[in-house]
């Protein structure tokens, strides 16, 4: 446990952050694998090994202050052979994001777009889909730069938008795009505007750019969508998109329900075990939540957390059956609660 970075309100809570695969197909989903993630400093004694070398210079209390000065000094702790050598065994989320890819290969699993979360779009994960020939889409940080000489970006009058550049974040490029450039997509009923180009993204090559607002005036609630397929249409590339809801759910249906953050174990092992049940848990549920047939296009008709309060309920009628069943049969209520309640009796020491 330790304190990592929360990428949706930039604050630094203390807790495990396990990097984690899904797979999505129609209304069959469940969660593949997951890796454990650590903290640089946490593998290696970062503070003790800073100190030999500045030894009057106190450690910075700040998450962020930390970084900065581990960014400057790694360079020189990296010198010494055993501080290289415990750095060597520290592996980012990138890395560890490829692992599961590459770990869910050999199971068969069959893998067809890999669609990545915003923080996953990195060099080392796309080299990756474009070595095992798969096709990849992925939400965008709006700091991204695109190559502004490698698209044309038009204004009301059909007249060529002078932009900044050559490199451009995309959240600078946002307030210039007209309201007429947008089109409207219909995806699972819902319609949103969109702007969608080819251009070449800085470190990523030529892809296609989607983005996708909920109001016909571009303003609002939006999302940038990115994907190297540059034939595939933004309808396409937004139904992908809408596809990650289910694994966003997994935190939240998890945690909630399954209890995915209720454990008590003190090493990576158990917790491990605790997380994959609630995996299992978490793949068999949904075909619950299914209707008795499946049409095209079908999905789930109840939530995760009905479905779990349809098995508590089924759970306590069977006890309430099999007490009523033992007890017509002659045998005392004290003994029946002796063997539910079995576990809960204390182990005496020999």
């Amino acid at each position: 446990m330790d304190r990592h970075d929360h990428q949706s309100d930039d604050t630094y809570p203390r807790a495990h952050h396990p990097v984690t695969s899904s797979y999505v197909s129609g209304p069959v989903r469940f969660p593949v694998d997951l890796r454990l993630s650590r903290r640089d400093d946490a593998r290696t004694p970062w503070d003790a090994f800073v100190q030999k070398p500045f030894p009057a210079r106190s450690i910075p209390k700040t998450q962020k202050e930390r970084a900065r000065r581990q960014k400057a000094v790694d360079p020189l702790l990296l010198e010494d052979p055993a501080f290289q050598k415990l750095h060597q065994q520290f592996r980012t989320k990138i890395a560890l994001g490829i692992a599961l890819l590459e770990a869910a290969l050999p199971q068969k699993v069959p893998l067809t777009v890999l669609v990545f979360e915003r923080w996953s779009l990195a060099e080392a994960l796309v080299s990756m889909a474009r070595y095992r020939q798969k096709d990849w889409s992925s939400l965008l940080k709006t700091h991204r730069n695109l190559e502004t000489n490698s698209f044309v970006l038009k204004d009301a009058a059909g007249h060529p938008i002078r932009l900044d550049g050559p490199p451009m974040a995309v959240e600078d490029l946002g307030p210039l795009i007209p309201p007429t450039a947008d089109r409207a997509v219909t995806v699972r009923e819902t319609t949103d505007w969109t702007l969608t180009l080819t251009v070449r993204l800085v470190g990523r090559g030529k892809v296609r750019w989607v983005v996708s607002c909920a109001s016909a005036e571009l303003t609002g609630t939006s999302a940038v969508l990115v994907t190297h397929r540059v034939d595939w249409d933004a309808q396409r590339i937004m139904a992908l998109s809408l596809q990650r809801w289910p694994i966003d759910t997994l935190s939240q249906d998890g945690t909630t329900p399954l209890g995915l953050d209720e454990y008590r174990m003190r090493n990576a092992q158990a917790i491990g075990k605790h997380w994959c049940l609630v995996f299992v848990a978490y793949a068999l549920l949904p075909l619950d939540c299914l209707p008795p047939s499946l049409p095209k296009g079908s999905f789930p008709h109840q939530t995760i957390g009905e479905a779990c309060r349809q098995q508590a309920q089924a759970l306590i009628q069977a006890l309430i059956l099999y007490a009523h069943e033992r007890l017509q049969l002659g045998q005392r209520a004290e003994d029946i609660f002796a063997h539910v309640f079995a576990k809960q009796q204390p182990i005496m020491a020999r």
